[in-house]
């Protein structure tokens, strides 16, 4: 672990998946990290940071892998105004869910006291979008393990949930494939939504990674799919909602068109 020192009091804890190898972005990303792609001038981590710091977010974490060492120095050179530490997964990539069990000490320090700690963000790292995430917060109930953004974007995989806002299972509308703990459903009796790449999380997760054998390496969707019958996770469906998943090199000019009327 990298620590990014910053003087302050920490409240609110986040963390931006950045590890990614960006295949879709090539050949930007044969000589630098997705999290380093620009858009409108500052790359994508910038506007992430900024977005989760705006909100009030001051104790983020950062995952790396694909060169790691050009996204530590851009860190080191640049004041965001919160504490920043940098999970360095250069030698064995995670995934997402293996990569948040693997900083649970920072995101869920205080479990072995038994006290209970606030939800905290996951944001992936290619993500632009006018979410308000103090909305967000709002969203997030009591009993639940995670509220996923979603949205009701055209796409091939999505989420279903039920009159609730309850997940369900997933499917791939144009397979066939459904994936449900509930055995057979029909994806049609349930609310289809695409998953917007952020969510929010309470530190029971960490229990459930365990007690549902979740090891080193695994993808959050995956546990989702699985924990939903045990675990509730909820929809959090955003009113008016824009965003842009920066994953293919021929999405980079919508990315431009929402980044700017997002900018002051």
């Amino acid at each position: 672990m990298y620590v990014v020192d910053f003087d302050g009091h920490q409240t609110m804890k986040a963390m931006i998946f950045a590890a990614g190898l960006g295949t879709r972005l090539k050949p930007l990303t044969d000589t630098m990290p997705k999290a380093l792609v620009p858009v409108c001038g500052q790359p994508l981590l910038y506007h992430v940071l900024t977005k989760l710091v705006t909100a009030g977010y001051d104790d983020i974490i950062v995952n790396v892998h694909h060169f790691p060492d050009q996204i530590i120095d851009y860190l080191c050179i640049n004041d965001f105004g919160a504490k920043i530490t940098i999970s360095d997964e250069r030698g064995f990539l995670r995934e997402t869910g293996g990569g948040i069990k693997h900083v649970r000490p920072l995101l869920d320090p205080f479990a072995s006291l038994g006290m209970t700690e606030e939800p905290f963000l996951v944001h992936n790292v290619d993500i632009i979008s006018n979410l308000d995430l103090k909305w967000l917060r709002e969203q997030h109930r009591e009993d639940a393990v995670a509220t996923v953004v979603v949205s009701e974007r055209e796409t091939q995989r999505y989420l279903l949930f039920d009159d609730d806002n309850r997940l369900k299972g997933w499917t791939n509308v144009k397979t066939g494939e459904v994936r449900s703990p509930f055995g057979d459903i029909d994806p049609d009796r349930y609310r289809k939504l695409a998953f917007a790449g952020i969510h929010l999380m309470s530190p029971a997760i960490f229990d459930a990674f365990d007690k549902l054998g979740f090891g080193d390496r695994f993808s959050i969707m995956d546990f989702y799919i699985q924990a939903c019958a045990a675990y509730p996770i909820y929809a959090a469906v955003p009113p008016d909602f824009r965003m842009v998943d920066v994953g293919k090199f021929d999405t980079l000019p919508e990315a431009e068109a929402i980044c700017r009327l997002l900018l002051p």
